[in-house]
């Protein structure tokens, strides 16, 4: 198995709009590359085709994955460093990427980049618990169109577990975006 490493990234359409969306992104294991696979079809995988360049953004504040998982994308962005899509204001760092190449697939296509650019802009405090379970939690609901109803309601009550025992403020507002959003569709 591949590290995937959990991030938020930012893309732009073609007319320059710029688009959030968490993304794990795959260590290359040949190329030394980050590899982005979105779904087929989505504005992510569009933004890819059209500019072929993204932003990272390593983040620890939850409500982003949450946020733009239940339509709340609002979040400051501050202009890239060497490529065009912006970054997080709240990014504790970004890498810069651009596409090399692409893997077609029907399902996931399979973006090659090489990063451009890597900054860091805040100290890293380290994870709770509910972090990790709102993580994973916006996981579940990015991918509720593929899991059974059971599967989905059984890891929310596991997750509940340690977001009761260890979350803060934003972790709780993170969680019930997440909750709410999961309602609205069962």
């Amino acid at each position: 198995m591949p590290l995937i490493r959990e991030t938020v990234v930012t893309t732009l359409a073609a007319d320059g709009t710029p688009h959030l969306a968490p993304l794990g992104l795959i260590a290359g294991e040949e190329d030394g590359c980050w590899i982005a696979a979105p779904f087929h079809p989505s504005t992510t995988l569009a933004n890819l085709r059209a500019v072929p360049e993204l932003v990272a953004n390593y983040v620890d504040d939850v409500r982003i994955f949450a946020g733009c998982l239940t339509g709340r994308r609002d979040f400051p962005l501050l202009p890239g460093s060497r490529l065009r899509p912006p970054r997080l204001a709240a990014a504790l760092a970004h890498a810069e990427m651009r596409v090399v190449a692409v893997e077609e697939d029907e399902t996931r296509p399979r973006f090659h980049c090489e990063i451009v650019w890597e900054a860091s802009h805040a100290p890293f405090q380290g994870f709770n618990r509910a972090q990790a379970a709102v993580i994973e939690a916006a996981i579940l609901y990015s991918r509720r169109h593929l899991l059974a109803r059971e599967t989905i309601d059984a890891e929310m009550r596991r997750l509940a577990i340690p977001v009761a025992k260890t979350a803060g403020a934003e972790e709780l507002v993170a969680w019930e975006w997440l909750v709410g959003a999961f309602e609205t569709e069962f």
